[in-house]
């Protein structure tokens, strides 16, 4: 790294102290949470002109961005949808900033575009952030979204013109639409607008459940349900496959329990029904069968099962269990024609199987290597769906699945510009500090030899019962072409093992996720994978409150830091945007035993001056109204005043970027070759890291 330590920006240090819980707590920096001050302007910009310098002095850079390039230019297909007689897919020829919407009329057809996102803006930040389709295929409602704000803007295109009717839906944030029957207007939540300059940091509370008529204005739209004794609430509304019933799901913050309601829409001036109330557990509604409604939940089976609720009789001693809990965790189920295709992850990875409606096993999907499965989209009158797998150096196949034959077979696969088979996978697994068994996979290039010298690249998240399976992406790949390893550790507070090891990593027992991270990253070196002064660590939002408290628990064990847009302040995470909803899983600083685990971890507040911290780049967006920049701003605030030594400690901050949601190809780019350019320099990987 630099020979001295860097001559960083002057981070304003004031003596607020706020006393909480009887615990005074010093926030020096909190001046930053005002993001569009003149001095937190000034601030960011000399921030990035150090960052930006440092970085461009990188000799290897120019060749990363090269190769980033090169393997980012592919195809990529996102699951069609079909409605009407026509599919409806995304797909992006490879270096454009935003993938185009098409439809086709047959699957041997030409694809036709219906919406090309790159028009809308001339740097590819205004993105497509959602999209449904009238049943009879000849309407599009269509949500986007500008610089990676959460905050949504919908509009309506006719699919024949392609050209949009008047129609506008603001502040939408958690949504989408659900056409109704005659195909003229569609259900949709909001929020109230924010008021004046709070569109970015103000909390988002009182969502409303809507239904807009086409060739109305929003101000007419009507309200359908609203709780306004119950600010936290949310909505997010569909329509059963025989459009009877409008089912609700009432979801609170980031928990995973939500309560379903529903409306009968063939009875004249119905009321919501409450189905299932009281946050017992997790229901998402599959589809119906008549009065049978199908839900995939973790009702008394941690990994989860299928069950029939009939809402002519819908007293529990009249469930059906369709699929039982088994000993994977069931993580999707989809209802298409007569059967239930349900993706199971078996250690970490995807299996599919399919049942009928009786729950009686049908089949079993062959996959092509360990990896991922989304999709299976489709109602109760389709006889085929669609399916996208990914892995390590898999880079996306969409397959067909035709019910009838109960056969798959490619749909769309990219050309690429590499060898899959020169890259080998394991999974492995160690103990963590309590002796709990953790998988972690492991992926690198044939031939290089694992001698303890091997720069690593450690990922992990660990949060929100969101699993981790392997997939594929461009930057990792040339992460290996520079000689890397890449490792991605499977951490409780993910969803990989079900409700349990959910549950064994949020909290009063979140230390469990930092200590599993912790332990991959010893297991790493102790099998002479990597040293430490080889060992980089990243994560993403909750991933890089991971990489934010292990770095600070543990700054001799690893020789290069990338938290990006991490929740890093946990005193004041809920303060802001969408903050108050992650309480369910990290606890409420109001609660005073729950503040004092939390101050017992928070990043910013535990950074302490006089500690050798290793090289640290920090990235965010400047209005980032998920994970609110000033977590970053003033982590970084904090680590630069208190670093000793000459490794570096900055701040990546992108101007016209949110949280990652529909971020432009050239920016991911850009991104992901600011950050491998960094660890060349961090783990001394050389001038030129790419073997000849």
């Amino acid at each position: 790294m630099t020979k001295k330590p860097l001559n960083y920006p002057n981070s304003r240090r004031t003596e607020l102290v706020e006393k909480l819980h009887g615990i005074d707590v010093p926030d020096p920096y909190r001046w930053l949470e005002d993001i569009d001050s003149e001095e937190t302007r000034t601030w960011i910009e000399a921030q990035n002109e150090l960052t930006y310098g440092f970085l461009e002095d990188v000799p290897a850079r120019e060749e990363i961005t090269k190769r980033l390039t090169e393997l980012w230019d592919y195809e990529k297909f996102d699951v069609p949808h079909k409605r009407g007689g026509r599919y409806f897919f995304t797909h992006n020829d490879g270096l454009q900033n935003q993938s185009l919407l098409y439809w086709l009329d047959s699957l041997d057809g030409t694809p036709k575009v219906l919406l090309d996102p790159n028009t809308l803006s001339e740097d590819g930040t205004v993105a497509l952030t959602g999209y449904t389709v009238s049943d009879d295929g000849k309407f599009l409602a269509y949500g986007i979204s500008s610089a990676g704000s959460d905050w949504q803007e919908w509009h309506v295109r006719e699919v024949d013109s392609g050209c949009d009717l008047d129609d506008t839906i603001e502040w939408v944030k958690w949504s989408e639409a659900a056409w109704s029957v005659d195909n003229r207007g569609f259900y949709y939540s909001r929020y109230d607008a924010p008021e004046e300059g709070k569109a970015y940091k103000g909390a988002n509370y009182y969502h409303k459940l809507y239904y807009h008529k086409l060739g109305t204005s929003q101000s007419e739209d009507e309200l359908i349900y609203e709780r306004p004794d119950q600010k936290e609430w949310g909505f997010l509304a569909e329509l059963a496959d025989d459009y009877r019933y409008l089912i609700v799901e009432i979801w609170k913050g980031t928990h995973q329990e939500n309560n379903i309601v529903y409306l009968d829409l063939q009875e004249p001036n119905a009321e919501m029904v409450e189905l299932l109330m009281g946050f017992e557990a997790s229901f998402i509604f599959l589809g119906n069968d008549g009065s049978n409604l199908f839900f995939h939940t973790d009702l008394d089976a941690p990994m989860k099962r299928v069950i029939a609720i009939d809402v002519t009789q819908p007293e529990r001693e009249h469930w059906v269990e369709i699929i039982p809990e088994g000993d994977d965790a069931l993580e999707i189920v989809s209802l298409v024609g007569d059967r239930l295709f349900a993706v199971y992850l078996h250690n970490a990875h995807s299996q599919v199987k399919t049942f009928g409606l009786q729950g009686n096993p049908i089949s079993e999907i062959e996959l092509p290597d360990m990896g991922t499965v989304t999709g299976f989209y489709g109602s109760r009158q389709d006889g085929e769906t669609f399916y996208h797998f990914t892995g390590f150096t898999s880079p996306g196949t969409l397959f067909h699945y035709d019910l009838e034959s109960d056969k798959s077979k490619v749909f769309r696969k990219p050309d690429l510009k590499f060898d899959p088979e020169d890259y080998v996978s394991k999974q492995i697994f160690y103990s963590s500090k309590d002796g709990t068994r953790i998988p972690m996979f492991i992926t690198h290039k044939k031939g290089v030899e694992l001698n303890g010298e091997n720069p690593t690249y450690l990922y992990g998240y660990g949060g929100f019962n969101n699993p981790v399976p392997p997939s594929y992406s461009p930057a990792i790949m040339v992460w290996m072409m520079m000689g890397g390893v890449f490792a991605m550790a499977n951490l409780r507070g993910g969803g990989e093992f079900g409700k349990e090891w959910h549950e064994a990593g949020m909290i009063l027992t979140k230390q469990n996720v930092f200590d599993d991270f912790i332990a991959g990253a010893e297991w790493l070196i102790e099998h002479e994978i990597t040293r430490t002064s080889k060992l980089a660590i990243g994560g993403r939002s909750n991933g890089g409150l991971l990489v934010g408290a292990c770095m600070i628990q543990r700054p001799d064990l690893f020789g290069a830091c990338l938290p990006v847009v991490g929740v890093l302040d946990m005193l004041r995470f809920h303060k802001f945007t969408i903050g108050w909803a992650w309480v369910s899983d990290y606890g409420s600083p109001d609660d005073e035993q729950e503040f004092k685990y939390l101050l017992g971890y928070s990043p910013y507040h535990n950074v302490k001056p006089g500690v050798e911290y290793p090289p640290t780049l920090i990235s965010t967006g400047d209005h980032d109204d998920r994970v609110f920049p000033a977590h970053s701003f003033k982590f970084a605030a904090a680590l630069q005043y208190a670093q000793v030594g000459a490794n570096p400690v900055m701040i990546r901050i992108e101007t016209r970027a949110g949280h990652g949601i529909g971020k432009p190809t050239t920016m991911m780019i850009a991104e992901a070759a600011d950050r491998w350019a960094f660890l060349t320099s961090a783990l001394d990987m050389g001038k030129n890291p790419f073997p000849s």
